[in-house]
């Protein structure tokens, strides 16, 4: 994150929320509550929705891991269900999407996947040895895979040089289906990072938002720090 950003980000705000007794404070968030409460019994039904989905068989792909090859069904290391985030990947880039990095990156305990039968993964269009060298240099604490010698990533949307996305697969023996997709910020569900930012007064100050007069606003993901900053996380355990 900038220097600029940085001070901006510590300055005294221009505008803060009006001021008001308990009583009047309660009822508005009595009011907000109704709507939230709402939101969540619609996304309720839309997860209902999801898990009654048709599904799409997948061919037999085979993908590169720190291993070597190993079919897509693998991956799946035992599981029947799997998430796979499609990382981008831009070809002779030293830093690869920020986004993509910030986002892969607050993955750190996945543990309690297994007992739901699942399993989370990264794969990107770049070669494995260069994806394993910026997975270490970045920090990130994910699995990760290439396509780099596969189709894979291309048929799912993500073709080299080419946008993120987010799939869920089931296996029913040997053959692996696709059951969901995402992109964009339909990805943003499985974040913890904008869903916090939201709850904050000023929200993500990001000038397509409706926010009151005087709010603090700059262009979109601005304020998302460059992916050379995750580099402090290289080598934790």
């Amino acid at each position: 994150m900038s220097t600029e950003s940085a001070d901006r980000d510590t300055s005294e705000p221009r505008a803060v929320p009006p001021i008001v007794d308990q009583e009047e404070w309660e009822t508005a968030m009595a009011e907000l509550r109704a709507r939230e409460k709402a939101a969540t019994r619609e996304l309720d039904a839309i997860a209902a929705a999801r898990r009654r989905l048709p599904m799409v068989e997948l061919p037999d792909y085979t993908l590169d891991s720190a291993d070597g090859p190993v079919r897509l069904i693998d991956v799946f290391d035992g599981k029947h269900q799997l998430i796979v985030y499609n990382h981008m990947w831009f070809p002779g880039e030293e830093w690869q999407c920020s986004g993509c990095t910030g986002f892969t990156g607050q993955f750190t305990r996945l543990e309690f996947l297994a007992a739901y039968d699942a399993r989370f993964v990264i794969v990107t269009a770049g070669p494995i040895d260069e994806a394993l060298a910026y997975k270490a240099r970045v920090g990130n604490k994910m699995t990760w895979y290439s396509t780099a010698n596969s189709t894979f990533g291309a048929d799912m949307g993500a073709p080299l040089g080419g946008g993120f996305q987010l799939n869920v697969l089931l296996r029913v023996g040997d053959t692996a289906y696709r059951t969901y997709n995402s992109q964009g910020r339909g990805v943003e569900q499985v974040s913890h990072t904008f869903p916090l930012i939201d709850l904050l007064p000023y929200g993500r100050q990001e000038d397509w938002q409706d926010s009151p007069e005087g709010w603090p606003q700059s262009p979109a993901y601005s304020r998302w720090p460059e992916s050379e900053f995750f580099t402090q996380y290289a080598d934790q355990r």
